[in-house]
């Protein structure tokens, strides 16, 4: 794998079968070529998180595969589900860093991808 694109399906086996720093460094490729004015710790941290969800996925991580399936199903594009998937990783990372809660809580991640539409989505709640 050379190339990554979040609007196609990753193969499981040939995404696991990469390192980490490659994952990471295949998100950036991508994006760089894209019309978002995010500086280079914005966008290393924006592919770190696309990385977190294509390996949920690709590991099928409880609820992950069904939650893209549904907001896909929703109207929302592949890249579209990656990113709703990634702001509530994002949101409950940054809370654990400010001390908002101690642990990071499976349950509650679970609830949200759960709750989560892509009508919610567009509307900024997650």
């Amino acid at each position: 794998m050379d190339t990554y694109n979040p609007n196609k399906t990753v193969e499981p086996e040939n995404w696991l079968a990469l390192d980490e720093a490659t994952r990471i460094e295949l998100v950036h490729d991508f994006h760089i070529g894209l019309d978002h004015e995010l500086t280079e710790d914005a966008l290393s941290v924006h592919s770190s998180i696309h990385v977190i969800v294509e390996n949920q996925l690709a590991m099928k991580v409880e609820l992950i595969p069904e939650t893209i399936a549904k907001l896909m199903r929703q109207g929302l594009n592949r890249h579209e589900t990656i990113h709703a998937i990634g702001a509530i990783i994002s949101a409950d990372i940054f809370d654990v860093m400010n001390g908002v809660v101690e642990e990071f809580s499976p349950k509650k991640y679970r609830r949200k991808l759960e709750k989560i539409t892509a009508k919610r989505w567009l509307k900024g709640q997650y």
